[in-house]
């Protein structure tokens, strides 16, 4: 037979919270100040992220998203500032009208051709120099602010400069030319002639900026590699050329897929630099025959010269289309091209 143990009672054989015993002992109430700081601190966790960066979403919403849509709608659309009884919907007649432009397919010719000329040297050199800038150099505090320097230029005052110095009869590039024996005082040459000069002019001031700021981009991803890599390669027989190419541009890929990026949407809406080289910038025609005019420039001579905004909308809807279809081969490019490398 089994007997059933029984614990004693405290306090003289009565159970807690019994008649006779002491009060059973239970959770203290929780204090209102306490319920309010956990309500507070729930609230930082989980809803304050989402407030930090709504100001930035808002923003986006009223200057990228909004736009982006209004300007779908009116490239399908007839509007005409300088005939407002024209108006309603066009359906693709705009877009129609485009694929048979020549004046687009000239731009575009000329977009491809300055950016092609632009971001290729520029980011091949700006790998180079932030290679450069990696070892150890004296003073090389002042050599990095130097390279930034054409960045923080205002973009209008170097163009400027720029289209002075290509000047046909008193450019200082004819003269560094003709003393290498290429064009001359007698044959100098004329950078506003013909696409292939002008879109070497345009792209110099275009590498010319962005060269140093791609440049420090690069450096800093530079700075996180370890010198043990270097130095073990350096054992193996790896040279500088051999140490960028196959250590450092595999292992500081993201930010060249950043800068990739970065560049060819820059590069596609190319319009102030071609703007301003144009000595009669006003007209936005890109020279006498088109020879530079970019689709930026187009899209602006349309709207706001020829006062078809309609068609100027359906222009920006294509280059929005082509700027996503390279900025994506671009990007899938790079991307395994430095995959390969690893």
């Amino acid at each position: 037979m089994s007997t059933t143990r029984t614990q004693p009672a405290p306090f003289g054989g009565q159970r807690a919270g019994r008649p006779g015993g002491p009060p059973a002992v239970g959770r203290a109430p929780v204090p209102q100040r306490s319920n309010l700081r956990n309500r507070l601190l729930r609230f930082d966790m989980r809803y304050m992220p989402y407030v930090m960066i709504a100001p930035f979403f808002l923003l986006f919403a009223v200057f990228g998203v909004f736009p982006l849509i209004f300007n779908a709608i009116v490239a399908f659309r007839n509007w005409r500032l300088d005939d407002p009884t024209k108006t309603g919907w066009a359906g693709t007649e705009n877009f129609t009208k485009l694929f048979g432009d020549s004046d687009f397919w000239n731009a575009l010719y000329n977009t491809l051709g300055i950016f092609v000329l632009s971001t290729v040297p520029q980011l091949i050199i700006a790998l180079v120099v932030a290679s450069v800038l990696n070892r150890r150099l004296r003073g090389q505090s002042w050599w990095r602010v130097g390279v930034l320097l054409p960045y923080v230029t205002p973009i209008t005052a170097s163009t400027m400069v720029f289209s002075t110095i290509v000047s046909r009869d008193y450019g200082i590039a004819n003269w560094v030319l003709g003393l290498v024996g290429i064009g001359g005082a007698d044959h100098p040459i004329d950078w506003r002639a013909d696409k292939l000069h002008s879109w070497i002019a345009i792209a110099t001031m275009v590498n010319w900026k962005w060269i140093g700021y791609n440049a420090l981009l690069y450096l800093a991803a530079m700075q996180s590699i370890p010198r043990d890599v270097y130095e073990a390669s350096a054992i193996d027989g790896a040279g500088p050329s051999r140490q960028l190419w196959q250590i450092t541009v595999p292992m500081i890929r993201p930010v060249v897929l950043f800068t990739v990026v970065l560049s060819t949407i820059g590069g596609l809406q190319l319009f102030t630099e071609p703007m301003l080289f144009d000595l009669n910038s006003q007209s936005a025609t890109g020279g006498p025959n088109g020879e530079w005019q970019t689709i930026g420039q187009l899209i602006y001579k349309v709207g706001w010269k020829d006062l078809n905004l309609g068609y100027a909308a359906a222009m920006a809807m294509a280059l929005f289309v082509i700027v996503l279809l390279l900025t994506g081969l671009n990007a899938l490019l790079t991307n395994r091209i430095g995959g390969g490398r690893r």
